[in-house]
């Protein structure tokens, strides 16, 4: 199994376990520290980037050719659009959906799924195309996707309901932070980049990527 799969995994397990907090589930019905999200929303939003993967693998490959990492972002309609776009309007309405039957359930859900990752991913040929949001990706590229949108979501949850930000292990956060260096300096250009990383008195007031 790929390292990439193996990291995914880690990061899957982690976000069982934030879910799983007691404050998560206290907090249910609150605001979340994200605009117009609920904190179940958000727990739904942050529960499907495990809960997809098994749905993505059942399907068809696709014959289309797979885009790069970076390719998959270039379209991406949610990438800088306002908190009431159409696009982030159905995510949190697919939160909210996901978290119907309450913090329990979803954690239940979550975790079952997650053992039955650990049996399909290593079972899935390394070129596995799959298709996500109207585009195809390599498998391992399509993880790191989802390893990028468990890291910052994990982080908003856990700054939602007063808990710490779970602490990912670098097969994790490396590839994460590639993909959101790389986007942002796409956003932002390298030089914006570079004196946000290294220059305090010359950084841009944000480098955000997404």
């Amino acid at each position: 199994m790929s390292a990439i799969r193996e990291a995914y995994l880690q990061a899957a397990a982690s976000t069982a376990a934030v879910l799983g907090d007691p404050a998560v589930a206290a907090a249910w019905d609150r605001p979340s520290a994200l605009a117009e999200f609920s904190v179940r929303g958000l727990a739904g939003h942050l529960a499907s980037q495990v809960l997809f993967v098994p749905r993505v693998l059942a399907a068809a490959e696709p014959e289309e050719e797979p885009v790069p990492l970076l390719g998959y972002y270039a379209k991406s309609e949610w990438i800088g659009a306002d908190v009431n776009a159409e696009v982030n309007v159905r995510l949190r309405e697919m939160g909210e959906g996901l978290a119907t039957e309450g913090a329990a359930a979803l954690v239940a859900e979550v975790d079952s799924v997650v053992r039955d990752l650990r049996s399909a991913l290593p079972a899935t040929p390394a070129d596995r195309a799959v298709a996500f949001s109207r585009r195809v990706l390599r498998i391992d590229d399509f993880l790191i996707t989802r390893m990028m949108e468990i890291a910052v979501h994990s982080d908003d949850l856990a700054s939602s309901v007063g808990i710490a930000t779970p602490e990912l292990p670098s097969e994790v956060y490396d590839p994460v932070l590639a993909l959101l260096s790389q986007l942002a300096v796409r956003r932002h250009g390298q030089t914006a980049v570079l004196r946000a990383l290294s220059r305090a008195e010359r950084a841009p007031a944000t480098i955000a990527a997404i």
